[in-house]
């Protein structure tokens, strides 16, 4: 079982519970996490491809293409790409 917790009021709409625990039959990417099990993390999906969520794996911060384990805690936190004085963020 991998533990998810979801930070933020944008993403905990999209999803019910703030904290849910998903099974894993072996490691794999955290978008693929996320995809396969649609009914309860699927709405997330759009916000970590626009890099919308920061993603964290035991306290490390992660990516989409982040591996998962068994046991693993993984946290999504909602984070807007707009900057402080109001201009969007330039992808590199």
């Amino acid at each position: 079982m991998v533990s998810v917790q979801i930070f933020g009021q944008t993403l905990r709409a999209l999803v019910e519970e703030s904290e849910l625990e998903v099974a894993v039959a072996s490691p794999m990417a955290v978008k693929h996490l996320i995809e396969a099990h649609p009914k309860q993390l699927g709405p997330l999906l759009p916000y970590i491809k626009s890099r919308e969520a920061l993603i964290t794996i035991n306290k490390k911060i992660g990516s989409e293409d982040s591996v998962v384990r068994d046991g693993d805690m993984v946290k999504l936190s909602f984070q807007s790409r707009t900057s402080y004085e109001g201009n969007r963020d330039i992808p590199t």
